[in-house]
């Protein structure tokens, strides 16, 4: 497994050398972290169009846990598209992508409650759901963490920048 503070520069390197594989030259690579968990952590995203970058966004909160901020990276990336936007969102997170892709319309039909008990950050899973709703375009997927894509690997770096005093 990767360090996991590379630097956006460390990461572009990586590539340069071998290290990580391109994957989808165009998309949105999301990624959130905690470190520890729950503990402080950050999100970030990079929206990349042939294999330029075109919008990127990271944040931090002191306090917090790593699906807190694997929400608000999908959020702030969907937030960054206009509404007619036709591109596809990369998340590791399947817990995520699972719940907008198949729980979310349930939940909301039933007033926003499951037969297990409470939602986990609801607040975030309705703003989330809210913004895939109003861009029909977009097509959310699941990437498997530090598979070694470099966008994804980026959208990592931009996570956990909260951690270093370089991007």
């Amino acid at each position: 497994m990767e360090q996991i503070s590379a630097t956006l520069a460390e990461v572009l390197r990586r590539f340069k050398s071998g290290r990580y594989q391109e994957g989808p030259r165009s998309g949105v690579f999301t990624d959130g972290s905690a470190s520890p968990n729950p503990g402080p952590g950050g999100w970030g995203f990079v929206h990349v169009e042939e294999g330029v970058v075109v919008n990127s966004g990271h944040g931090h909160d002191p306090d917090t846990t790593n699906n807190r901020m694997e929400l608000l990276g999908l959020i702030n990336a969907y937030r960054s598209l206009p509404s007619d936007a036709r591109v596809d969102i990369y998340s590791d997170s399947n817990l995520c992508v699972q719940t907008v892709n198949l729980w979310a319309k349930s939940w909301e039909k039933a007033g926003w409650k499951r037969k297990t008990g409470p939602i986990a950050n609801l607040n975030l899973v309705q703003e989330l759901y809210a913004e895939q709703g109003q861009r029909p375009g977009v097509k959310l997927q699941w990437i498997k963490a530090h598979n070694g894509w470099l966008w994804n690997e980026y959208a990592d770096a931009l996570a956990t920048a909260w951690m270093r005093t370089e991007l």
